[in-house]
């Protein structure tokens, strides 16, 4: 009841000062800023009938919900002027009780604290059972208390590491991985792995539990209960292709000291008959793991762009025979008479390729700065 207090709090904030955001851009008035916000829709608004139950929760959290909006604000107007990468980001918008996330936000100074029996102890809420999953490296300075759809709660906490603490020996191994939908990745030492299909095993009961969901009357407390039982079957398909995607990224991050990976055009892919399959993959969840896990660990991850032919080069002469069609899972090179897998030689091709990358940029000379140019200037 308190968290849920909290939630709330937390989104009256949030849309408050959006809508008056809104209606100042609307009238042609200066975008407002996050301190007469705060004065106006926190301070101010603690004395009102109206929002003073906003003083039975940690002014911190709604602090942080503003801050969040003006995070919110300022992606959108770095993507609006081409400074932000990735895809645009739309306006913020507001948020609904009803919304599949809820979360607060506390910071040190809400003297939020971890009991000595393992409680997380939340000012205005009190001491929350939690069940660790790892022990915390160092005193925490945040903790994010999230909500998801299936109604489970997560705390997550921002804590100091140091880098040098988490580097990996160093290896002479490297790897090339050629992702596909039946295994999901193959690689240049033949090995495979094949892809666990989590979705597609779980489709009839997810199909069973949401033909349940459109029976019931909306606004009912049973369509409730079966909203949850449908978003829990949906979690626990995202769970288990998560833990598959950490546990193969980390395998191969600790097993070699570089990896050599294909760039897939997964949006176009999914926009194809093959969507269902290739959101079920997951590929671009899986490459992001190897990324921060490398950068994490000390190894090196390549990208090899997806133009590159790797399933028409012959990995042992370098013959490009053209291309092939998909139901072609193995051809003999027509130069030296070479039998490929389809799949193993385009791992291969791409740990080549992925070496060739890496000694190049190792061969550009780093870029002399300002002072060094002008050093040569004067000689």
């Amino acid at each position: 009841m308190a968290l849920s207090r909290a939630f709330g709090c937390a989104r009256v904030v949030w849309n408050d000062c959006l809508r008056a955001r809104r209606d100042a851009r609307a009238a042609g008035e200066p975008f407002l800023k996050s301190a007469e916000l705060s004065k106006r829709f926190i301070t101010e608004a603690k004395k009102t009938t109206g929002r003073g139950w906003l003083g039975e929760v940690s002014a911190v959290v709604l602090q942080q919900s503003l801050r969040d909006l003006d995070a919110a604000y300022s992606n959108f107007f770095a993507s609006l002027k081409g400074t932000r990468k990735g895809p645009r980001v739309a306006e913020p918008r507001f948020k609904s009780k009803r919304d599949n996330r809820q979360s607060v936000r506390f910071t040190a100074n809400a003297r939020w604290s971890v009991t000595g029996d393992g409680k997380l102890s939340l000012p205005k809420i009190g001491p929350v059972k939690v069940r660790w999953s790892r022990r915390l490296p160092s005193v925490p300075s945040t903790v994010t208390v999230i909500k998801d759809a299936s109604g489970r709660y997560f705390c997550s906490f921002v804590v100091e590491t140091d880098p040098a603490d988490e580097l990996l020996p160093a290896l002479e191994t490297d790897q090339g991985i050629d992702l596909g939908l039946t295994h999901f990745a193959v690689m240049a030492d033949g090995s495979r792995v094949t892809s666990p299909r989590f979705l597609r095993r779980a489709e009839r009961k997810l199909k069973r539990e949401q033909r349940r969901l459109s029976r019931k009357a909306k606004g009912s407390r049973n369509r409730n209960k079966q909203r949850i039982k449908v978003a829990k079957a949906h979690a626990k398909v995202a769970d288990a292709r998560r833990d598959f995607h950490h546990k193969l990224s980390t395998k191969l991050i600790r097993e070699n000291q570089a990896v050599s990976v294909e760039s897939l055009n997964v949006k176009g892919l999914a926009r194809t008959r093959l969507a269902k399959s290739v959101h079920d993959a997951g590929w671009s969840s899986f490459v992001t793991m190897l990324d921060y896990k490398a950068t994490r660990y000390g190894r090196t991850l390549t990208r090899v762009d997806r133009a590159f032919p790797s399933s028409q080069v012959c990995s042992a002469c370098g013959r490009r025979d053209g291309p092939k069609p998909l139901h072609i899972r193995s051809w003999t090179c027509s130069a030296c008479g070479t039998r490929h897998d389809r799949d193993h030689n385009a791992g291969q091709n791409i740990k080549h390729e992925g070496r060739r990358i890496r000694a190049a940029q190792q061969a550009v000379p780093p870029t002399p700065g300002p002072g060094a140019l002008a050093r040569q200037r004067t000689r």
